[in-house]
């Protein structure tokens, strides 16, 4: 389980799993380990019974934090049934409330190093990688879902649907204009807000050329504590 910023059921639930102080210490025990800890060690690191230890190293794996499987502790078979042992996953827990994606806005710049030309400056690079972004989102959702032709209406829905994944949390202001009241890239906004808005801009107009949602458009329209970009019917 791999979980965004966005407070989604799996990372609320992960993070109450961890609000035990017991479990929690449990976790960062066998995270600094770095190795299969079996229920004995485990225990003995928080000062609990076997049993209990087995209780909540369970509940650490139905919240996707651990991963168990049966093997001799440290390589050693012994006489008798093979012990569980446990390990941590690569689960990213993080809760951001309202919703931000500071690894969308990584990805794409990380892409317009990696890709920039040799006729193109680093922020034409960039606009450019949010374009591509936005443009595979929006094709992959129109492959996904088949809509056929999208009249304005029917292409806000769908944008509305999707970007409210990426903590837009977009708004039907009208029945033919969506605001984004969240701007998933702040407080990055505040640093440098002409390079994020023209990323989302151009992360949103990739979006809708992708989905072919040619009766709406992504205009830039500024304000406070919003998303610097609505969408609209042409």
């Amino acid at each position: 389980m791999v979980s965004s910023d966005e407070p989604t059921a799996g990372s609320m639930a992960a993070i109450a799993v961890l609000a035990d102080d017991l479990r929690r210490g449990m976790y960062e025990f066998i995270r600094r380990a770095r190795r299969p800890i079996g229920r004995d060690e485990a225990a003995a690191a928080v000062g609990i019974s076997r049993k209990l230890a087995a209780f909540h190293l369970d509940k650490l794996v139905d919240a996707g934090l651990l991963c168990a499987r049966f093997e001799p502790v440290g390589g050693i078979r012994k006489v008798g049934r093979t012990p569980k042992v446990y390990e941590p996953t690569d689960a990213h827990i993080g809760v951001s409330i309202p919703p931000r994606r500071p690894d969308l806005l990584a990805d794409i710049l990380l892409d317009a190093v990696l890709t920039e030309g040799d006729q193109e400056t680093a922020i034409e690079a960039a606009m450019r990688t949010a374009h591509e972004r936005g443009h595979r989102l929006g094709t992959e959702e129109r492959i996904r879902s088949r809509p056929g032709r999208l009249g304005a209406e029917r292409a806000l829905t769908r944008t509305e649907d999707v970007l409210a994944r990426y903590g837009f949390e977009p708004d039907r202001e009208t029945p033919t204009c969506v605001r984004l009241r969240n701007c998933p890239f702040h407080p990055l906004t505040a640093r440098s807000p002409q390079l994020v808005c023209g990323l989302n801009h151009a992360f949103l107009r990739g979006f809708l050329a992708g989905l072919e949602a040619r009766s709406v458009e992504a205009v830039l329209e500024p304000r406070p504590g919003e998303c610097c970009v609505a969408l609209r019917s042409t």
